[in-house]
């Protein structure tokens, strides 16, 4: 039986259409409600009643409770809940940084749980590296790469089972976001994570947008899906077109809407469904009009999934 109705089913935005820094300078973080509400009003105003809290714009854990409370109260004045955060590129393995991070981590849980979310995203990608902040696309430039060690591995899987545990206890789910060069960067590495954490609450965030962009060789889109969809508990979905010669001496990637990329999310998004995949799909985009493309994606997936509906209800009788 399905999770949610097509009209239903939470699909949030994400705040890449939002600025993280004013025009003076001050983060969004920083810059107090008069600010919040102004950026949570663009995600209203576009069609979204749901909007993932990443940490590049505001960090829960890096606000007091009243600052918390209000956050929860602009966003609901404007007719939108929070319902999930994503912390990105403070990996609970980075050299010289992991205690740092994995206290963040544990902090964060415990705001948000205040604040009544249902999902802690995170993963294991590292900060930019200075080739990746120059770069026009940040995935045409080498990051930090996961090493070959299994010390290094057996670091990753026991923090994360602790973090795990943490977000179970207190009714979240912890959801791993797939990323290039980590231990979260192909479908048999990921999957083997998550089953060596061995938490019920952890699961995948099948982010394979993240992969097919890469000006390298990849894995089968299909492929992927067809191994992480089962673990997944939480999803970004974005789409890119994709090139590449015959002879693989040339890569290309563009973002594209998710209907006209390479990934057919129609099939995904059925697929997903038929194995009981009951998360909050999160739309994703880079450049331009992010926020419009993420409302275009929006209607895209509750078309797909009202399709699905109508194919796989009963026959009337005759």
């Amino acid at each position: 039986m399905r999770a949610y109705t097509a009209a239903e089913w939470p699909i949030a935005a994400c705040l890449h259409g939002v600025p993280s820094v004013l025009p003076d300078g001050t983060s969004l973080h920083d810059a107090g409600p008069e600010a919040w509400d102004a950026a949570l009003a663009r995600v209203a105003s576009v069609g979204f009643s749901l909007a993932e809290l990443a940490d590049s714009h505001i960090r829960p854990a890096d606000l007091d409770a009243s600052a918390r409370a209000e956050l929860v109260a602009i966003a609901a004045a404007r007719g939108l809940a929070l319902p999930s955060v994503h912390v990105q590129r403070q990996s609970v393995i980075e050299p010289g940084s992991w205690e740092r991070n994995l206290d963040y981590a544990h902090r964060t849980i415990d705001a948000v749980a205040e604040m009544g979310m249902s999902v802690f995203s995170t993963g294991l990608h590292q900060p930019f590296t200075e080739a990746q902040r120059r770069a026009l696309w940040f995935w045409t430039a080498q990051g930090t790469l996961d090493p070959d060690e299994r010390e290094r591995w057996d670091a990753a899987v026991t923090r994360l089972r602790e973090l795990g545990r943490h977000a179970q206890d207190v009714g979240l789910r912890m959801s791993l976001e797939m990323y290039e060069d980590t231990y979260l960067g192909t479908a048999d590495s990921a999957v083997r994570l998550v089953e060596e954490i061995g938490v019920d609450a952890v699961g995948l965030n099948p982010d394979i947008g993240n992969l097919i962009r890469l000006h390298r060789p990849i894995e089968d889109w299909r492929e992927m899906h067809a191994k992480t969809l089962p673990h997944a508990n939480y999803w970004h979905v974005k789409n890119y077109a994709r090139d590449e010669a015959g002879d693989g001496s040339w890569f290309s990637s563009t973002p594209s809407t998710m209907e006209t990329g390479l990934i057919n999310y129609r099939q995904m998004l059925q697929d997903a469904v038929a194995l009981g995949f009951d998360g909050i799909i999160l739309t994703e985009h880079y450049g331009g009009d992010s926020l419009g493309v993420c409302a275009t994606n929006q209607r895209y997936i509750r078309d797909v999934l009202a399709a699905d509906e109508r194919a796989t209800d009963p026959a009337p009788a005759l």
